[in-house]
């Protein structure tokens, strides 16, 4: 019993290690855009070496004398590392040795394999076993037509003849389908991600359906998000619904996220936030970084739970971890974030995207030999974003041919791509600190970072923490993000210097302000353990879900928003909705865009508004000022919800304090003015006016009439106050315009007379006759000086 139980716990702790690695693992990929892409375990532990860790992401040497610290510093590190290399020791060390020790007893006491039928029924299978002079250390179907698996019960099958099967024939009949089910999703997939073409894509999806048919796990995953999402499969909510049911009894993570999306929602199922929350945990528990980070964003915003910030924290953190140690030495696709509402109010406004016309325009140049197109178009591909397409071949091509031309930007760039490695371009330490060389010795800040990191991590050259810190100084002095995000890190780590929070905050903000991902990440790890700064839990969960929002599954952004724009609303509201449940701002603002438009048939009429009004709301809560001022109007006009202007009038209040918005202006003094939600003042009115004029050229001409109109009855409301017979009984007109006023007046009304009469005659007498009223004339030619005038 001892030994079984002490087994026993070693299982449990091996299940437990596994499961922690398997969240890690990508079970996602770019055409679900579910899952981030996460570290194998080798490229993890690839260019380290002894006494190097992890930093945000990124490999950091340790120095080779540990400077002094203060106690908060102390602090930090044992809060931190003692977590980190304790769960390290345990999986090393003790996993190690525990498997070491009972590997002998775990052996012995494994079921051992007895064979079926066969010349040697019920006797156990004999391994390893000689069959046509190979040894086989398992069961096998070589020698069978029938593809069934069978072992020898002794060494030698030759001589001794015999065996037996490994398995029933209803187990064999399972396993050929399931390999056949796998042959199939592999066919799918090898088609799906070899090509580009729509045609071919949706030629994959068949595959994958015949794969879902047969049970296949993945392909059931693969074939739910398309039918919920119309990717190249026509939207189904109904029969992904099925599928996502059908998973979840499987105990899939994806499965269970979804449908918890789905009753989230109300997409095909009554909407239940009880039982979306259910799910969304199980999906956590699972490994799903979707259902974290949904989590993150429901406990961060007090959705269906108590509002927890340190939960939240604990969420996002987990994400955040993933979509860091994604960064690669590029950056990474850009995340490009268009609002529907701004795009049809200000159609002029550019949305961040290039025109097909102008992308041509720009081939064109750089077929001719402009070098900055060539540069742009470089980094364009090798990035993504704004209507272009991740290319690395191309953005090869463009860096190339500008750096033959002697452009330190476009070197300083095929310097990053050799460092990397793709695909496209093999990894060469070597080739890359090359064109990193040339570049820096033209003074170019993106070659000096790239030798920097080449002398910090010893790629192609010694470890020489001293060139390294002047390079990324260097490259920081000309506002180069990645120079000052490892100039940050070493200060962090004190690695080539003296450790110094206060420059590696300084360095990381710098980046941020660049837009760095990982400077982001660094930030957000400060403010949660209190390093350098006070502690703040809500900016570190803000700084944490910026990160979390620039994971791969924000590419779907994007894939919504050419969606909409092909006409597919459904599709494109779906996607959004999803979008939205992570937390993204401009896909609740975008959802709820479409709703109030009524433009999605897959949500019922009498739906739209309040789900419009929900979604509304949590992109208000956002900082979103379009959408504090639509909360407003739908509570002025009971869009979603009752009339209440005194909500109106608190949500326009908002938006003109907080976002100094003139449209919410402009309504605070409609407001004002009609006495609607607030008590009725003309003058608050004319002030809120006028502020809108201030904040916006666009508000000055329906500011003049909105004052012109209130004139007119500021001036009516005077006339009505006062009573006209009392003012004029006290004028007295024999004091104002003497005794003799009388004689005043009727003279001035007598030479207005005349003046009107004369000038009427002056009129009258320029006026032509009309053609139709001349008298007749008679036919002979008259007198020349009688002739009318030609």
């Amino acid at each position: 019993m001892g030994r079984r139980a002490r087994l026993g716990l070693l299982l449990c702790l091996a299940a437990l290690w596994a499961g922690g690695l398997a969240a890690a693992d990508e079970e996602g990929n770019q055409d679900e855009s579910l899952e981030s892409k996460t570290l194998s375990a080798e490229d993890q532990v690839k260019d380290r070496s002894t006494g190097t860790r992890v930093v945000a992401g990124q490999i950091f040497l340790e120095s080779g004398k540990p400077d002094s610290q203060s106690e908060d510093e102390e602090n930090f590190h044992s809060q931190e590392e003692e977590k980190e290399n304790s769960l390290d020791e345990l999986n090393s060390l003790e996993m190690s040795n525990l498997l070491n020790k009972d590997l002998e007893e775990a052996e012995i006491q494994s079921p051992v394999l007895t064979a079926i039928g066969g010349t040697a029924g019920g006797e156990p299978c004999h391994f390893p076993f000689l069959f046509m002079e190979k040894e086989y250390a398992e069961c096998t179907a070589d020698g069978r037509e029938d593809g069934r698996l069978w072992c020898a019960t002794t060494y030698d099958y030759k001589k001794d003849q015999k065996w037996g099967f490994c398995e029933t024939e209803e187990q064999s009949n399972k396993r050929r389908q399931m390999q056949e089910a796998e042959d199939v999703y592999q066919t799918g997939m090898k088609i799906l991600n070899e090509s580009s073409k729509k045609s071919q894509k949706k030629e994959a999806y068949q595959y994958l359906l015949k794969a879902a048919d047969m049970n296949h796990t993945k392909a059931m995953e693969k074939v739910s998000y398309a039918l919920l999402f119309g990717d190249y499969l026509k939207q189904n909510i109904q029969s992904s619904k099925e599928l996502f049911e059908k998973l979840t009894e499987e105990g899939s993570p994806k499965g269970q996220m979804a449908l918890g999306f789905l009753y989230a929602s109300g997409l095909g199922v009554n909407s239940s936030q009880a039982k979306a929350l259910v799910y969304y945990t199980f999906g956590a528990l699972g490994g799903n970084l979707i259902a974290h980070m949904i989590l993150g964003y429901r406990y961060w915003a007090g959705i269906g739970v108590l509002q927890s910030c340190e939960s939240a924290l604990t969420h996002y953190r987990l994400v955040a971890n993933h979509v860091a140690s994604d960064i690669s030495l590029t950056g990474g696709t850009v995340v490009q974030r268009i609002r529907l509402a701004d795009e049809v109010e200000n159609p002029g406004m550019a949305s961040g995207m290039l025109e097909e016309d102008l992308i041509q325009y720009y081939q064109f140049l750089a077929e001719k030999g402009d070098v900055q197109a060539q540069v742009g178009l470089g980094q364009l591909h090798l990035h993504g974003g704004r209507g272009v397409e991740q290319n690395h071949q191309r953005a090869f091509e463009y860096f190339n041919q500008a750096a033959n031309a002697g452009n330190s930007h476009a070197m300083a760039f095929l310097g990053k791509m050799y460092s990397e490695g793709s695909d496209v371009v093999p990894q060469s330490n070597e080739t890359a600190l090359q064109y990193f060389k040339k570049a820096a010795d033209m003074g170019n800040p993106v070659g000096q970072s790239g030798l920097g990191m080449a002398y910090l991590y010893g790629r192609g050259v010694p470890v020489n923490y001293e060139l390294a810190l002047k390079y990324f100084q260097k490259a920081a002095e000309q506002g180069w993000v990645d120079g000052q995000l490892q100039l940050g890190s070493m200060y962090y780590n004190g690695i080539g210097v003296k450790r110094d929070y206060k420059q590696a905050l300084k360095y990381f903000n710098l980046a941020s302000q660049g837009g760095h991902i990982l400077a982001f990440y660094n930030l957000a790890q400060m403010h949660a353990t209190g390093t350098g700064v006070m502690r703040s839990c809500h900016t570190a969960v803000e700084l944490f879900k910026n990160v979390c929002e620039r994971g791969r599954w924000s590419e779907r952004l994007m894939t919504a928003y050419n969606s909409y724009k092909d006409g597919d609303s459904n599709s494109a509201v779906v996607q959004y909705l999803l979008l939205a449940e992570q937390g993204y701002e401009v896909a609740q603002s975008n959802a709820a865009f479409i709703l109030d438009q009524k433009e999605a048939s897959i949500v019922g009429e009498n739906e739209t508004y309040p789900r419009a009004l929900l979604h509304w709301n949590r992109a208000a809560s956002q900082g979103y000022t379009v959408a504090r001022i639509k909360l407003g109007d739908y509570h002025f006009y009971g869009f979603g919800t009752d009339v209440d202007y005194e909500t109106a009038f608190i949500h326009y209040r908002l938006a003109s304090e907080q976002q100094h918005s003139a449209q919410a202006m402009f309504n605070l003094g409609y407001m004002h003015e009609k006495g609607l939600g607030i008590k009725q003042d003309i003058h608050l009115a004319k002030r809120f006016y006028d502020m809108a004029a201030e904040a916006s050229p666009d508000a000055q001409v329906p500011v003049f009439l909105a004052l012109c109109k209130l004139g007119v009855i500021y001036s009516l409301q005077y006339v009505r106050e006062i009573n006209i017979r009392e003012v004029f009984s006290h004028i007295d007109m024999d004091q104002l315009l003497g005794p003799e006023w009388d004689l005043y007046l009727m003279t001035v009304i007598a030479l207005l007379l005349g003046t009107i009469i004369a000038y009427r005659q002056r009129q009258h007498q320029a006026i032509a006759r009309p053609a139709g009223l001349r008298p007749a004339v008679p036919q002979q030619e008259p007198p020349p000086e009688h002739q009318p005038p030609q």
